[in-house]
């Protein structure tokens, strides 16, 4: 069933009626002579400007892409609240194969649609999307970020997004094992892409055991050709219930823990890059109920938005470093919370960035 305009009436009730909504304005756009079609999706702006990135990705349908706008954008101002930016929550994503339909005309097309909000909204990189896309955009768009060093801009965010996930990591060992260090531990990471090589380069020289799985040959090799010692298992079906798996790190789309794969979790700790992690509502009481430490996603990745809010400012790496350390003490006030309310840490930490967004808007 649909609406007027033929998008799905289940869309519309996400945007207006449930608990996922609330979003302040959403943007369909499309540019035929460049085949653009995009959605840019502003959730909120009580902090500040939308930040988030721009996902080209091909969806299988509208439907699908409008929901994944909706929900990134939501997760952004969470992420955004956390991390003590001054930005709201934004998130657009271009539908399409990006290998096969990205051209410097879609981009400039994207980069015209986001300037016509005048501000509201300030991109970035995303899955799919590139520092040299971003210069691309940014032609047409100055609320453009994860430009490169040559264009005024800061290079790739994946860089510090990892080095966040590796605090977060640090702060989930010492609160269940009372140790910060990594060392000896086995840790699982799915999908060794543009964060996930990051993130496997700080675990082995924390002295982590470390298995990986991608989907993406090329980018097993550059790991195993540079550290042979990396195990490599077939997919993340195998990688979920290796034997003796201290920590499981998602780093590829979201969705990853769900019904059909945390009763089958070997790891003690899930820690990872990716974003909306939870399938949906109630997974993360399936993980307190098995006894695993879950670190919130849109916590522990907040490395990258830091650094490409403070691109806007005037970059300066050690300055965006020493923001994303503190996501180890983040992580450790959020697990904190959790036991003290009795609730999963991931009910802790939407309580603590909605609080702060209450704040701004009666301020």
């Amino acid at each position: 069933m649909t609406d007027v305009t033929g998008v799905p009436v289940d869309v519309l009730n996400t945007l207006f009626h449930s608990e996922q909504g609330g979003h302040e304005q959403v943007v369909l756009c499309q540019d035929r002579a460049s085949g653009l079609k995009a959605v840019i999706a502003l959730h909120s702006t009580a902090l500040g400007p939308a930040l988030g990135g721009t996902r080209f990705y091909p969806y299988a349908t509208e439907a699908e892409a409008i929901a994944d706008a909706l929900n990134l954008s939501r997760g952004m101002s969470y992420k955004n609240a956390m991390a003590g930016l001054d930005h709201g929550g934004g998130k657009a994503v271009i539908i399409g194969d990006p290998e096969k339909i990205k051209t410097e005309e879609l981009l400039l097309a994207y980069g015209r649609m986001v300037a016509s909000l005048a501000g509201r909204y300030v991109t970035a990189c995303d899955v799919g999307t590139y520092v040299v896309d971003m210069d691309v955009v940014a032609r047409e768009n100055k609320w453009t970020t994860g430009r490169s060093p040559e264009n005024g801009g800061a290079g790739d965010s994946s860089v510090l997004t990892a080095f966040g996930v590796f605090q977060g990591m640090r702060a989930s060992a010492q609160t269940l094992w009372g140790d910060p260090t990594l060392r000896g531990r086995k840790v699982g990471v799915a999908g060794v892409g543009k964060v996930g090589h990051y993130l496997v380069e700080h675990l082995l020289e924390d002295g982590a055991e470390v298995v990986i799985t991608d989907v993406r040959e090329e980018s097993v090799r550059r790991i195993t050709d540079k550290h042979p010692q990396v195990t490599v298992v077939a997919d993340t079906d195998e990688l979920i219930r290796v034997e003796g798996l201290d920590i499981y790190a998602p780093c590829a789309l979201g969705g990853a823990l769900n019904s059909d794969t945390v009763p089958f979790l070997t790891a003690s700790i899930v820690c990872g890059a990716a974003n909306n992690q939870l399938a949906h509502p109630g997974i993360e009481k399936d993980l307190v109920e098995r006894g695993i430490l879950y670190a919130p996603d849109y916590v522990v990745n907040a490395g990258g938005v830091i650094q490409v809010a403070d691109e806007l400012h005037g970059f300066d790496f050690d300055r965006c470093k020493a923001k994303a350390t503190k996501i180890f003490d983040t992580t450790l006030e959020i697990f904190a919370r959790a036991k003290a309310d009795g609730i999963p840490p991931a009910a802790a930490s939407d309580r603590i960035a909605e609080q702060r967004m209450a704040e701004a808007r009666r301020g």
